[in-house]
């Protein structure tokens, strides 16, 4: 099974200052697809730089060729479908058809009380994220949209001309409970997971892949209550948030080794930071740079 490698790039420099230049190097450097996060502020990055998604991955659009670019992942917790789906047709026009949207029903971050509102109890989350997720596919897909829903509302939305990608932009849908993996099987042409967030301190990099082994059986089973084979799903995986995080990055031979083990799981694609100095994504530029340019055919030898 081939495998894909992509990267995630904080949105943390501005674009003249060192910005721009990491989106080209993304591509100089062959990854499938570069990402960013979608948020107002995040983690301990919430008292420095950070520029919005959506005007990042269009500057990105305009300065990359080939690349493909997204969100990962994207969140009810600030957005609304309307609005996004025209930026998102906008983005899918400017790039020439390089987008996709990574979605997932947000947590009690910063985003989720950055509005003014309560935070939403996992419950409300779950549901407003079901609502969103359909509402959005069909303003991606259909010319007019009106919808009377309990969160969000549209009257006579238009979005033409539509999405360059047919017939819209791949949804990659981040979830690992019952419900997000069903809207994965329906609407999702990939699926995202981080492993299991519990693991991630404590845990051992056998119990995670176990862990990630259930993940994948329950996509199976969505999917096949859905009518559908999961198989041509892809399988994205976002490293930095399992047991063995720290060391993945360290040299190329341990994340060949990584990448081997979740290959054989069934993943497609894994994705790894783009080095931040003095972060929890610290990590050798050249060492980046090099599993970058060998370390899948290394893979493959």
């Amino acid at each position: 099974m081939s495998l894909r490698l992509s990267t995630v790039i904080l949105p943390v420099r501005r674009w003249h200052e060192g910005g721009r230049d990491q989106w080209l190097r993304a591509e100089q450097l062959g990854f499938h697809t570069a990402y960013t996060y979608d948020h107002l502020s995040w983690r301990t990055f919430r008292d420095g730089p950070w520029f919005g998604a959506v005007p990042t991955l269009t500057a990105a659009a305009a300065a990359t060729e080939r690349l493909r670019l997204g969100t990962l992942v994207t969140s009810p917790n600030f957005r609304h479908p309307v609005t996004l789906a025209k930026d998102l047709i906008t983005l899918d026009d400017v790039s020439g058809g390089r987008i996709t949207l990574g979605i997932g029903a947000g947590g009690n971050g910063f985003d989720a009380t950055a509005l003014g509102q309560e935070a939403w109890s996992p419950r409300e989350r779950a549901d407003r994220f079901a609502e969103f997720v359909s509402l959005l596919d069909r303003l991606l897909t259909e010319g007019s949209v009106s919808h009377e829903g309990t969160f969000y509302s549209a009257e006579e939305a238009r979005n033409l001309p539509g999405c360059v990608q047919e017939p819209r932009l791949p949804f990659a849908v981040a979830a690992t409970g019952p419900r997000g993996l069903r809207l994965a099987a329906r609407y999702g042409q990939a699926w995202v997971t981080t492993g299991d967030p519990k693991l991630s301190e404590d845990g051992t990099p056998e119990q995670s892949l176990e862990a990630v082994r259930g993940q994948l059986a329950r996509l199976d089973k969505a999917c096949a209550e859905m009518g559908r084979d999961s198989e041509p799903m892809e399988k994205i995986l976002l490293t930095g948030f399992t047991p063995e995080a720290n060391t993945v990055l360290a040299s190329v031979d341990a994340f060949v080794d990584f990448a081997g083990r979740h290959r054989e799981l069934g993943f497609t694609e894994l994705v790894i930071h783009a080095p931040i100095p003095d972060s929890d994504f610290a990590a050798d530029e050249a060492v980046f740079e090099k599993i970058a340019t060998e370390a899948l055919a290394q893979l493959d030898s």
